[in-house]
């Protein structure tokens, strides 16, 4: 039997070593990738707002008497729910009651005084008619007849002067009730009192001529909440009243409201001018939900332009620039060129490159994940 040279057995060993070290030692381990299957389902082309937008209420008053005083009482307070026309403030009215008391008291004077002279004008009437007659039949003389007649006119002078003098006196009772109604601040909606900053006992103090008096009471109606938001000038164009749009709010977090813009400004805001806006208006779409946001909590809309059901879709954050992916195939990833249609920062429809049910990377956050790769999905051994 032939004897295999030494040579050769060194040989086959290192070759076997080196097998074991490249297959066993050194080959490539798979690089981990998060993986989403490209599946059928909505898509949206959507319109965000650029900065936070601000729940608010289209009814909402500040309110304050419109002259100064002493708060004498306060029925409601903060958080309490009023009708229209309920009493939310009362001033210290005791000279304006007094102002009324005397105004009418001035009427039945005016109203006794009227009578009189009126009484005083029938009577000279009557005087004069029977003058007349009498000088029909030649008893009377033309000056007992002037005088008559003078004395007619001069009564009902009179009586038209007191009756006017009424008027007056019961046009001067409207002015002190007007001003005794200016003691009194009243609901002009139903609503909730947001914010009360005065006290029974404190003065309010009266404002110069035109300057309107600090408001002391916060009205709210929980029915007229709206979202206000800005969108780039760019998008003005594409928002239209009536669209449906999504709301999120930060004091219900993880939750969509649904919505109805109603309003789209007809200017555009330019005091920042390197980010010019649109104010657009929102109303939610369930009232009782509505009645529960608070004035001023950040809110974000998302108007939808459009919506297409049933297409083949996959993440937009899969998709990197140039319109490429990568799809993890037989444990290695290939890189695809595909044809998007109708797209939104969530999701983006496919029209060619991938199938429906092929694995699609999600994120490439590593340099390892790259095309050519060895890879399997996280989860998987």
């Amino acid at each position: 039997m032939r004897k295999i040279p030494r040579w050769a057995v060194v040989v086959v060993v290192v070759v076997a070593a080196a097998a074991v070290l490249r297959f066993v030692v050194f080959r490539q381990r798979p690089v981990p990738v998060e993986i989403v299957r490209v599946e059928s389902g909505t898509v949206e082309e959507t319109v965000t707002n650029t900065r936070a937008g601000t729940v608010k209420a289209r009814r909402r008053a500040k309110l304050s008497p419109q002259i100064g005083g002493r708060v004498v009482e306060l029925p409601y307070r903060k958080g309490s729910r009023v009708e229209a026309g309920a009493l939310l403030l009362r001033l210290d009215d005791s000279v304006q009651t007094a102002q009324v008391r005397l105004a009418q008291e001035q009427v039945k004077t005016a109203q006794s005084q009227a009578h009189e002279a009126c009484l005083a004008a029938d009577l000279a009437e009557r005087e004069l008619r029977r003058g007349q007659a009498l000088s029909a039949d030649g008893i009377t003389s033309q000056r007992d007849l002037d005088a008559l007649e003078s004395a007619r006119d001069q009564t009902g002078a009179a009586c038209q002067a007191a009756r006017a003098t009424l008027g007056q006196a019961q046009a001067q009772v409207g002015v002190a009730e007007a001003e005794l109604a200016l003691t009194t601040v009243r609901a002009a909606f139903s609503g909730v009192v947001a914010d009360c900053s005065t006290e029974v006992g404190e003065w309010i103090t009266p404002a110069p001529p035109g300057v309107p008096i600090p408001a002391v009471l916060d009205l709210i109606d929980p029915g007229s909440v709206y979202v206000s938001a800005p969108i780039d000038e760019v998008d003005s164009e594409r928002v239209k009243p009536g669209q449906e749009v999504r709301l999120t709010v930060d004091s219900r977090p993880g939750e969509k409201l649904a919505g109805r813009l109603v309003r789209v400004a007809p200017y555009v805001l330019d005091v920042l001018e390197q980010n010019r806006t649109v104010e657009i208006e929102v109303d939610p779409s369930d009232p009782q939900v509505a009645a529960t946001l608070l004035p001023g909590t950040s809110a974000d809309v998302e108007v939808i332009l459009a919506r297409r059901e049933g297409v083949p879709r996959i993440p937009t954050a899969a998709i990197a620039e140039g319109g490429k992916v990568l799809v993890l195939n037989g444990g290695r990833l290939d890189e695809r060129m595909i044809t998007t249609g109708m797209r939104n920062w969530q999701f983006a429809e496919v029209k060619s490159g991938v199938a429906v049910g092929e694995r699609v990377v999600v994120a490439r956050d590593s340099p390892e994940i790259k095309a050519g790769a060895t890879a399997r999905a996280k989860g998987a051994r």
